[in-house]
């Protein structure tokens, strides 16, 4: 398990220092396929997913780490920007639970406000992100 958490740590480290998403896309899928029920790679993974604009695979994905984890708001950001990448429906429900979580815990909001950040710093021209930062009061 200690190696997971190294591969996991190793492979987020990449991602904040700028290395290419695809080689950290294929570092989180092999996390997921030893431990298929990590939610963070899964949280991860459609995150990179939806940076690199492939919406369906993001979509699948996100809704596979919210089905693993619920309650975490990062996994149902994700989800809500898959949904609006692929125009799909069910966004509304996801803002809102997104929105009582951090009501219950605004820790989790600094955290969600640095993601989105990062997000729009990556890709400044990200419509799905700018409606859900406006959405979610950021």
């Amino acid at each position: 398990m200690n190696d997971i958490e190294t591969d996991f740590n190793s492979a987020l480290s990449k991602y904040h220092s700028g290395e290419d998403l695809n080689i950290i896309v294929e570092d989180f899928q092999a996390i997921i396929n030893q431990i298929p029920n990590h939610f963070a790679a899964w949280t991860c993974l459609s995150w990179l997913q939806l940076l690199l604009k492939n919406n369906e695979q993001a979509l699948v994905i996100a809704k596979q780490a919210v089905k693993l984890n619920g309650q975490d708001p990062q996994a149902r950001l994700n989800l809500s920007l898959a949904l609006l990448a692929t125009n799909t429906k069910g966004v509304r429900e996801h803002i809102d639970l997104i929105k009582r979580i951090i009501l219950m815990a605004p820790e989790l909001a600094e955290e969600l406000k640095t993601s989105i950040e990062d997000g729009l710093e990556r890709d400044p021209d990200w419509k799905e992100l700018q409606k859900v930062r406006k959405w979610l009061e950021l």
